[in-house]
């Protein structure tokens, strides 16, 4: 059927005003901050604003107002005390409260300390129950095996001085007697709450002792 060209020019309109899609409005430009939306980041426009270099201020104070100039010892004190990776083992029944510290009851990732089954990565060591003089060798290889700097933390009596074992010849009269203890943990066994409470400790420590490298 053949179409005559007032029908083919009426369809012809048609066709075209279904596909017509609609126009997007333009972003209004605020002319108090030329160049940008006032939609799109208002707060950025004082930033772009060039600025007239004060005397007796720091240049980059002046460009960079958000930045902070801290030590660089300071920097890498709160990064290795934000990132203790204390090594798992555990050598009694102290151990079973070190265990339970790592559970999700008390959330040790807040801390940003992850337990770490290897001395090469470890750069905490927990002592967790009692040390006998045939164990101190082992003790002592394991803390030579970690690298600087490292922290030893005695948890419990027996790690501490021998705890209700002490009378015994073969028992060792504290952990310190064979490697270096920067915290003590009291208790018999301490609870969970003790270890956390040694950790925030050693965190302290490590801030004031920024400057020191690490034993060797």
């Amino acid at each position: 059927m053949a179409l005559t060209p007032t029908e083919n020019t009426a369809v012809s309109a048609t066709t075209e005003t279904d596909v017509t899609t609609p126009s997007v409005p333009a972003p209004v430009i605020s002319p108090d901050s030329p160049g940008i939306a006032p939609s799109e980041h208002p707060l950025e426009a004082p930033r772009l604003t060039p600025i007239t270099p004060q005397p007796g201020k720091a240049l980059y104070r002046q460009l960079l107002p958000g930045i902070m100039q801290v030590p660089a010892d300071l920097l890498l004190a709160a990064s290795r005390k934000s990132s203790l990776w204390p090594m798992t083992f555990g050598l009694a029944c102290c151990a079973i409260e070190m265990i339970a510290t790592y559970m999700a009851h008390y959330d040790l990732d807040r801390f940003g300390i992850v337990p770490w089954p290897s001395p090469r990565q470890s750069d905490v060591m927990i002592v967790a129950g009692t040390v006998t003089k045939k164990m101190a060798p082992a003790v002592k290889l394991l803390y030579e095996q970690m690298p600087n700097p490292k922290w030893v933390i005695s948890m419990g009596a027996c790690a501490t001085n021998g705890g209700p074992y002490t009378r015994y010849d073969r028992v060792l009269q504290g952990v310190d007697k064979v490697i270096p203890v920067d915290v003590y943990v009291p208790g018999c066994p301490p609870r969970p709450e003790a270890l956390i409470d040694s950790f925030l400790a050693l965190q302290d420590q490590i801030m004031e002792e920024r400057s020191v490298e690490g034993r060797s």
